[in-house]
């Protein structure tokens, strides 16, 4: 419990840091990669040819899962969705992650619903700190020059179609 506190305070401050000193003019993309903890995330936005998408002009929102939150998939999940032949099925779960328009902490309400680039809705819950389905908001609001990221916990999948 103690380790996974420190590890989303050190990711809060991380990626806070990070948008700081890049003062809202990196991408999605860059204040990511800048992050440093969320090269997972980066390589799957790459294979699934999802780039120049999240550096284009916006806004979107990213739940942005940390390298911790895809290691707790189960093993093999990871390697397998960036094999070429699951390309849709990674790109799905990935626009899962985004919200078009610029959604801030504020913005938010106990049981409100977004709609997903996916095409699927997303819930909120404030209770006991906001959360997007089920998984915490450790970090809100990091600006970038075409949205905003919030780090997740957990990497949220899509409803079964």
């Amino acid at each position: 419990m103690l380790r996974k506190f420190l590890m989303a305070t050190a990711t809060t401050a991380m990626l806070a840091g990070a948008a700081m000193a890049q003062d809202a003019t990196s991408d999605i993309v860059d204040t990511a990669v800048a992050a440093g903890d969320f090269t997972t995330l980066v390589a799957a936005v790459q294979a699934a040819g999802l780039v120049d998408t999240l550096k284009g002009e916006g806004p979107f929102t990213v739940f942005a899962p940390t390298d911790a939150a895809f290691a707790a998939l189960p093993e093999g999940t990871v390697d397998t969705l960036l094999m070429p032949e699951n390309r849709d099925q990674l790109v799905s779960i990935l626009t899962y992650h985004v919200v078009p328009g610029a959604v801030m902490s504020s913005d938010l309400t106990e049981g409100m619903t977004a709609a997903t680039v996916q095409g699927g809705d997303v819930t909120f819950t404030l209770d006991g700190g906001a959360k997007v389905n089920d998984a915490n908001i450790t970090a809100a609001d990091i600006a970038a020059s075409n949205g905003v990221v919030h780090v997740i916990d957990t990497v949220i999948m899509p409803p079964a179609n």
